[in-house]
């Protein structure tokens, strides 16, 4: 397993920048989405989608992806994980609305759907790369 440096790690926790996940379809093709993303202080790298979407539907299938965070104000400072996701409820909710918080200032997750259960899905990285973090 290949872990975040500090300073990646920071990039990613403490700045409301967007990622680009990649999941495969069905037929092996690339399916690449905008998630909002954070990690779990260490090791894994985390974002949140609703039940029954097509990433936790491809995850579900095969639980290989990549995720790319970019610095929207220094394009060539990002960092992208591979790894392997595991999918689960639990605490999904309260991630999805730290999630909230951390990129619109809302206490709660305003785009909730009636009805609508929420997965956070925890990438194991078995790799890392990236830009603009020192050697």
């Amino acid at each position: 397993m290949a872990r975040l440096s500090d300073a990646q790690r920071a990039f990613v926790q403490d700045n409301p920048f967007v990622g680009t996940v990649t999941t495969l379809r069905a037929d092996g093709s690339p399916h690449s989405t905008v998630v909002w993303v954070d990690t779990d202080g260490d090791d894994v790298v985390r974002f949140n989608t609703p039940a029954g979407s097509l990433k936790q539907r491809h995850l579900t299938r095969d639980p290989r992806l990549s995720l790319v965070v970019i610095d929207p104000q220094e394009m060539y400072r990002w960092v992208g994980v591979t790894g392997t996701a595991e999918i689960t409820e639990e605490g999904a909710d309260a991630h999805i609305d730290a999630l909230a918080k951390t990129y619109l200032g809302a206490d709660t997750y305003p785009f909730r759907r009636p009805g609508e259960q929420r997965l956070t899905v925890r990438v194991t990285i078995d790799r890392v790369d990236g830009i603009g973090f020192g050697a």
